[in-house]
Order: C-alpha cells, then structure tokens, then sequence
C-alpha cells in the first residue's frame, strides 16, 4: 500500500476504475501475443487489488474519499465516495479477478476458445464497471455504471456465438435492460422527486414526512428495477446465461453481476430509505415474502437439474434472496449477515462453477448422472467440490456458516420466525441438491473401477485451473476461521453490526 501513498488518496477512485478499464486497452493491444495478452490480465487484476486495499486501508482509517467527475444535470452529477459496503464489494471483486483470471488462462487454453482477446477485454470492462458501482456517491452514477456492467458482459454471454448462445444473450440482455428501464430508472426518477436528491446518505434521504405509500412504490420498483438480484419472476436471465463459458459464470455468479445486484439493494436499503424508515414501509414485508419464495423455489428447481451449471444456477438464483432477504428484514445485524454473505457465497458459488468448467474441460461431462466415480479421476477437483457445496450449505467449518448465522439471528430479532423456517429449510434443499453430486463421484463407483485406487488414473484439469480452485476452497475455510477483517469493515457501516441486541440508529455500526 506504500505504493499507493503518494497520490492524493481521493484520486484512488479513480484509479480503481482506470486501471482496468486501461487494461482491456492493452489486452486488445497486445492480443496477437497471447502469453503477454495473458500476464497483461494478470498484472492488471494484480494492480487493482493492491488499489482497493490501499482504500481499505483509508477506511478503516476513517478517511473520507469522495470525488466528483462530471455534472450531467444541474445538481445531479456522476460522482464517486467511499463506504465500508462498497469497500466490502470491491475487495471481494478485484481479489477474485486474480483468481477467476488463473482459472480463465488454463480453462480458455484448455478448450480451445476462439476470441479470447475479446474474452479478456470485456471481463477487464465489467470490472471497470463494478468498481464504479462499488464506489457510486449517488443513484446516477450507481444506474449509469449497472447498466454499463450489463452491457460490458453482453459479449460474454453470447461468446460461443450459436444459436443458443444468441438466445441466451437476448435473454439476458432483454430482462435487464428492461427492468432497469422499466423499473429502476423510475424509482430513480421517484426518489429524486420526492426528495430533491439522489445522494447516498448515512441513515436514508427518506423521513416520516413521505407517504408511507410512495415509500412502498418505490421499494418494490427498486427490488424489481434491480433485476441482477434475480428476485423471481425476473431470474430467467441467470439460467439462460449458462451457455457462457465458465469463467463468464463466475463473473456472472460470484465476481460481477449477480453481487452487483444484490450489493445495490442493500445500498438503497441502507443509503437511501434507512432501516429505521424501511420497517414502517408496509411493502417491504411482501418484497421480504417474495424473496423467501424465490429461496425456496429455486432450490426445489435446482434439485430437479441435471446439467451442472443449471443447476448451480438455480442456486445462485436462491442464495442471492437471502442477502435480499437480509436486508428487507430491517435488522442490524441481517444487514450484517447479507453484507458477509455477499463474500462468503462468492467464495463458496465460485469454488462450485470452477469445479464445473474442471469437469468439463478434463472429463467433457456437463451432466451429474455421468459423474458417477469422478472422484478416482478428479480428486482434487470433487474434494474442492465437497468444501463449496459445505460453504454453501452453511456447514462448519466453512465461511457460510457466519453469514447463515448473522441472517437467522436478524430474522430472530425481526421477530419473523417464518424467515427462520425458509432459512432451515432451504439449507437442507442444498444439502439435497449439492452433497449427493461429491458422494457419487467418490463413494458410487462403477463395477469395472472397483480395485484399488492409484494417482495414475487421475486426469485433473490443467494446472491454472486446479489452482484457482484449490485457491478459492481454501478461502472458504480461512472465512470461517478468521472472518474478522470482513466483520471489522462492516461494523464501519452506518446502522449495521454483527453485535446481536444492537440498534439500528445511525450510531449502531461502530
């Protein structure tokens, strides 16, 4: 971080977005080299990181970084601040580009895909892009930059560029741009109306003195406008976005996209109506419904899945509602628990989509009834499996026990005793639908492998891609053992703690 110290620490923002927006300039420069195209990448998701970590350093500090770019309107211009949430989405961003990056060299390579120059200069963009999401001072910027991350990814998703790939992409391309439209851009429009701002403020922008009715409105356009949160019945994108190939899944599923949803609701919870302001809102019990809803069917869907990726889909789709869930529940400390959700699922949701791009890669298998027996070939890979799907079942001694934790403590506190039964309930569906696939690799072995087993039958996938996943299951494990950086940095937010008792006034989060 010493680096870092000799810039005035507000242009740091900037710097976080430049950097890796300059980098896909020189992936496509150096793109007829490819060993040099790749440790472009490398060095640049390096630099990035090393960027966001000299801004935690600022915030746990208690330095202010704010810096205003350029007006749009009179009063209205796109502009940057620092805050421990967006802090907490950026560090989990730009650590897992270095990893995702690894994982994308051996897995491109491996399989031979076309356009990787492509590949990488989009994925430097939708990076660019979430850290300006990250880092939003008000719901301007915050749209301007969700819908320049949607449009950064849209080559991502139709990459394969078949038919299917097509009509994945304008799937995808379809609900978000027209939620965010539709929905979003309203509930902007509302917001800025009714208060004459649009700034991020500690406690909320909203009083006592607006109609507890326009409240409601508002809430369920951003719930649904926000449709990279994937609340149901606008989640169709997420599934349809599986013909990707598996890198772009885990920029879609844990890196990017889907976290850069579900981090913008809890922001306007948090930011824009308040806690205090959203417990008197009376729709936010029925959006606080519909997100548990969406928990417990997607994973009812995911358990009827037999193609890998759909089904890690469909469980992307539930686990994104219990950080919406989290933070409709109004709590202290479930906003807690879906802020460290939003790292521990990463951690975990990633570990399981490179395990399934290794399979496919080193097997060519995409179905879980051809993974019977894997695990003589694939050890490593299906042990990796074993500790994702540990994580994100909730199990100890993995990093999603404390987020669980944390939400069932907030739905406790709520007095939602509902919430607490779909939380119960719906980690046993994971157990269902993701312990039975490591159990069949390693302990439903075929009759002609049944001798001993030896280290020359495996064939794991490249070395690139075995890393990175080794890489992510051991942080599973550290979150769990050591969580208090992350639970440091949330404290630091206006009105949340992971104290159970505390209170959600604007002195809670210290």
């Amino acid at each position: 971080m010493n680096l870092w110290q000799a810039i005035e620490p507000s242009n740091l923002i900037a710097l976080s977005i430049l950097v890796p927006f300059v980098g896909a300039l020189l992936v496509v420069a150096t793109g007829k080299w490819p060993n040099l195209r790749e440790a472009v990448t490398l060095t640049t998701a390096v630099v990035l990181f090393s960027v966001v970590l000299a801004i935690t350093d600022y915030t746990f500090r208690g330095v202010e970084l704010t810096q205003n770019v350029v007006e749009l309107f009179p009063g209205l211009a796109l502009s940057f601040s620092v805050e421990p949430l967006g802090v907490l989405f950026a560090l989990v961003a730009s650590f897992l580009w270095i990893i995702t990056s690894v994982y994308a060299i051996g897995y491109m390579r491996g399989h031979d895909e076309q356009n990787q120059t492509r590949f990488f200069c989009c994925f430097a963009l939708a990076i660019s892009s979430v850290m300006a999401i990250c880092f939003s001072g008000n719901l301007l910027t915050l749209f301007v930059f969700y819908e320049v991350l949607t449009l950064s990814t849209y080559p991502l998703v139709t990459h394969a560029g078949n038919d299917a790939a097509k009509q994945g992409g304008r799937i995808y391309l379809g609900i978000l741009l027209t939620t965010s439209i539709a929905f979003l851009l309203l509930a902007v429009l509302g917001t800025y109306s009714l208060t004459g701002t649009l700034e991020f403020q500690a406690g909320g922008i909203f009083n006592a003195s607006h109609s507890p009715m326009i409240l409601s409105v508002l809430l369920v356009l951003f719930c649904y406008g926000i449709g990279k949160a994937a609340i149901m019945p606008f989640h169709r994108w997420l599934p349809a976005a599986m013909v990707a190939p598996t890198p772009v899944s885990a920029l879609l599923h844990a890196v990017a996209v889907v976290k850069a949803g579900v981090f913008s609701i809890l922001k306007v919870v948090i930011y824009i109506f308040g806690l205090d302001t959203l417990r008197e809102i009376v729709a936010t019990d029925l959006m606080l419904y519909i997100a548990a809803a969406t928990i417990l069917i997607s994973s009812c869907i995911a358990m009827t899945k037999d193609n890998l990726k759909a089904r890690l889909a469909y469980s992307t789709v539930s686990q994104l509602s219990y950080i919406v869930v989290g933070a409709l529940l109004a709590t202290s400390v479930a906003s807690a628990g879906a802020a460290l959700h939003i790292a521990t699922h990463a951690v975990g949701k990633i570990t399981l989509f490179f395990c399934a791009g290794a399979i496919f890669v080193a097997a060519h298998k995409k179905n879980i009834s051809e993974m019977r027996g894997l695990g003589r070939k694939m050890p490593i890979t299906m042990a990796a499996f074993a500790i994702g799907a540990v994580s994100i079942i909730g199990l100890p001694p993995m990093a999603g026990t404390w987020s669980k934790w944390y939400l069932t403590i907030g739905a406790l506190e709520a007095d939602k005793l509902i919430i607490v039964a779909v939380l119960m309930i719906s980690s046993l569906l994971n157990i269902a639908y993701l312990l039975p696939i490591p159990i069949k690799a390693f302990f439903d072995t075929p009759d002609e492998q049944r001798q001993p087993w030896t280290w020359a039958e495996t064939k794991e996938a490249p070395m690139p891609i075995l890393i990175a996943l080794c890489v992510t299951s051991l942080g599973c494990l550290a979150l769990f053992i050591y969580p208090q950086p992350l639970t440091d940095l949330i404290n630091l937010i206006p009105g949340v703690s992971t104290q159970v008792g505390s209170t959600s006034t604007l002195n809670g989060g210290g």
